[in-house]
């Protein structure tokens, strides 16, 4: 989820915006997303869709070698 989450911020700083652009060009609310870059939420595939397409990159590049944690 850390990854997951430092990639999302790295392009939306990459983008010039705020959590709060991208929150509310996503439709999540804000403090949700903080916690998805910070890697504290697991998110669901439709959300992970919804940021992608803000961010302009395919889903795929964000959660690229990622693994489930174990025992999750």
């Amino acid at each position: 989820a850390a990854t997951f989450g430092a990639r999302v911020r790295a392009r939306r700083l990459k983008l010039g915006k705020s959590q709060e652009q991208l929150a509310e060009d996503s439709d999540l609310h804000w403090s949700y997303l903080g916690q998805v870059e910070r890697g504290g939420r697991n998110i669901s595939l439709h959300n992970i869709l919804k940021i992608a397409e803000v961010l302009g990159v395919d889903p795929g590049e964000l959660v690229r070698g990622l693994r489930a944690p174990a025992g999750g």
